[in-house]
């Protein structure tokens, strides 16, 4: 399995060498608690937001939110070649819900339309309008779910820690 470039290797890199000082900052490649859930919350905007690119624009997101530029990246494959089919789906069904359109409203408007050209066109056109709508309600209702989850998860690693911590350094009681 390839390992993820370093932050020199990316620093590096020709096509990247006009963000090289910005990319290599140390603060964006940290895993601390305000990091990790921007990175999440970015990633998942922007894997919804556009069907092409989302890593590039997670990243470009990443760069002046100081979010973590890895898991903005990796967070993005949500939306990945086999998925999209099923998010698609679910961005048309929850952009009808939210728009309340149902067959007498299509039917109505089909009505008007005489040519079957601009009707196939007008019907595309309601389709992919209603599915870009639910994707941007995906992405922002995604994006503060997956703010609140990653910082749930943080505190919940941490305190476990403190934890196992606490229980590795006991101290011995005095004898009496």
């Amino acid at each position: 399995m390839p390992a993820m470039p370093r932050r020199e290797e990316m620093a590096k890199n020709r096509w990247l060498a006009p963000l090289a000082s910005t990319i290599a900052r140390s603060e964006l490649w940290r895993f601390n608690r305000r990091s990790v859930p921007r990175g999440v919350a970015l990633g998942v905007f922007a894997a919804f937001i556009i069907p092409l690119g989302q890593t590039f624009l997670a990243v470009l997101l990443a760069l002046p939110s100081r979010a973590n530029l890895p898991l903005a990246a990796v967070t993005t494959l949500i939306t990945n070649p086999f998925t999209v089919a099923f998010w698609a789906v679910v961005a048309h069904r929850l952009g009808v819900f939210v728009l309340k359109i149902d067959d007498a409203t299509t039917g109505m408007a089909n009505e008007h339309v005489q040519s079957t050209w601009f009707q196939s066109f007008a019907q595309w056109a309601e389709i992919a309008g209603v599915a870009a709508f639910g994707f941007v309600i995906l992405a922002v209702v995604g994006a503060a779910i997956g703010y609140l989850v990653a910082s749930f998860v943080w505190r919940f690693v941490v305190a476990r820690k403190w934890i196992q911590r606490r229980g590795k350094f006991k101290t011995a009681q005095p004898a009496e």
